[in-house]
């Protein structure tokens, strides 16, 4: 009697990648020709969405598979409560050992641990579950010391690796493109996958930086894209003019760091060593995807790949991630499932999904139970070619921008900290925005897909701005936390209300 076939999952993020930006999508620039591979050989849905900026609210969505409102760690930084469970435990709990490449920005509940823990000095820690065969948070030192083992010279702060070898415009850096941190994370994998026994199950998280600021890249890629055939930003004529949509937006465009654009030379340039910094990191994929191959695990293997966030890159004078601009939470995704060839090369383009399905998705292919924390759902109807009629039909997003140390937007806005949050539903059609204890913004994308437009206040929308807010209500309504809110207590015992049949009505998912 033969061995069963390994069951392997290839979980992939790169950071900061905007959601357009794969020549599958249709990008006029940008040249993503492995990822492009795993598109024909996979699905791409192409109205995928982050549930939070930045990166450790993220991730914290994509791990447990919650929106913002229920997990709560609303900044890099917050607490991510023990009391959830995640995707590596769960695959821990099913007999794989979850292994990390890269870093997962999971910052640990303090009341688990000692005040003198060092793990409470770092937002940048392990999640729980997953055991780090390489972990690379943002200080780089794995890397630094393969580079020295390269025969560089690396300073004792491996970031500044990172240095232009001159001042002009879109200069490279020193090291050669076989020695970035994608080429060093890709060959550790591939290592760990030569000295696992042969045969054995594998479920791995690769999680990429780039293309993450700074904004530098080593030839080829630094040089690849001419900053003159940019395309130019999505904004207003002028940054003041931009700020009139919402006092948050103008805060946020009065601060120097956070506004981007007023030299529109510099950002033609951070697209250019943007995209630049793409095909990078496409390329080493390739290298990673040829290896898995070359190994005989692909048609072994579930792969996923997603982003956390996106990038504004001087899109509404802005830089980074925030807000809710499609620019910064609209990403890619890519799921190829060998075991279902026949949808391989779909484009899932109407349909909404989200970061908090990919846990459920990735239990799912591994026949695991989905946790009733999540908020999101398995994708392997649109996998195996049957995409479910009752799937919502609008992206959900949150996010956070109290400061709880400074007080800054507090005192700029007049708000307490708790009140210094958004939520936005985003569907074909509209965008609307609601802010706790300031006015919303509400964006008719039919004819402003720019989103320049605030409409929120104009009495001919008022019964349209009306229906987007109850719609939101009610999917903050439904995905409130109810981890026991389907039980009740009786004579019987405890009965398990969500464990009862019962007929099912028509509703949405929303």
């Amino acid at each position: 009697m033969s061995a069963p076939r390994p069951r392997n999952v290839l979980y992939i993020t790169v950071d900061q990648w905007r959601g357009e930006c794969l020549g599958a999508a249709g990008h006029p620039v940008v040249k993503t020709p492995n990822l492009d591979r795993l598109a024909s050989e996979g699905v791409l849905f192409r109205r995928h969405y982050a549930q939070a900026a930045p990166c450790g609210p993220s991730r914290a969505s994509l791990h447990t598979g919650q929106y913002l409102m229920n997990h709560r760690s609303v900044l890099n930084g917050t607490p991510l409560d023990a009391r959830f469970t995640n995707v590596a435990l769960e695959v821990r709990a099913a007999g794989y050992d979850p292994v990390l490449f890269g870093y997962t920005d999971a910052s640990p509940d303090p009341r688990q641990l000692a005040a003198e823990d060092p793990r409470l000095r770092t937002y940048e820690g392990v999640l729980p579950g997953f055991r780090a065969v390489v972990d690379l948070p943002e200080h780089a030192r794995p890397w630094g010391a393969w580079l020295r083992q390269q025969g560089y010279d690396v300073p004792d702060d491996v970031t500044e690796m990172y240095r232009p070898i001159s001042d002009a415009p879109g200069a490279p850096v020193a090291f050669r493109a076989e020695h970035t941190e994608a080429a060093f994370l890709t060959g550790e994998f591939l290592g760990y996958l030569d000295a696992l026994e042969a045969g054995a199950s594998w479920f791995a998280h690769l999680a990429f930086i780039r293309p993450h600021p700074p904004f530098m890249a080593p030839d080829p890629y630094a040089s690849m894209y001419d900053p003159d055939v940019m395309p130019s930003p999505i904004r207003a004529d002028t940054y003041e003019h931009e700020g009139e949509a919402n006092i948050v937006l103008a805060g946020a465009l009065a601060v120097p760091g956070i506004r981007f654009g007023d030299d529109l030379a510099a950002v033609r340039q951070a697209r250019a060593t943007y995209f630049g910094m793409m095909s990078e990191v496409d390329a080493q994929l390739g290298r990673l995807f040829d290896g898995i191959r070359a190994r005989g695990a692909w048609d072994d293997t579930l792969v996923v790949l997603t982003s956390d966030h996106g990038e504004q890159l001087g899109d509404h004078w802005l830089t980074e991630k925030l807000g809710w601009f499609d620019q910064s939470f609209h990403i890619p995704l890519i799921v190829r499932d060998p075991d279902a060839p026949d949808a391989h090369g779909a484009v899932i383009g109407d349909r909404f999904t989200e970061n908090v399905d990919i846990m459920p998705t990735m239990l799912d292919w591994l026949g695991l139970d989905i946790p009733l924390q999540c908020d999101g759902m398995s994708l392997l109807p649109f996998l195996r070619g049957a995409p479910p009629i009752d799937w919502r039909d609008a992206a959900f997003w949150e996010w956070d921008f109290r400061d709880p140390i400074g007080g800054f937007a507090e005192s700029l806005l007049g708000l307490s900290m708790d009140e210094c949050s958004l939520s936005c539903l985003r569907d074909e059609h509209g965008k609307y925005v609601h802010f706790s204890g300031l006015p919303p913004i509400f964006y008719d994308l039919d004819i402003d897909p720019r989103e320049l437009v605030n409409r929120a206040a104009d009495p001919a929308y008022a019964t349209t701005v009306l229906g987007y807010a109850q719609r939101l209500l009610s999917r903050r309504m439904a995905h409130a936390e109810r981890g026991l809110t389907g039980l009740v207590v009786t004579p019987r015992g405890v009965l398990d209300g969500r464990r009862s049949p019962r007929p099912k009505a028509a509703a949405s998912a929303d």
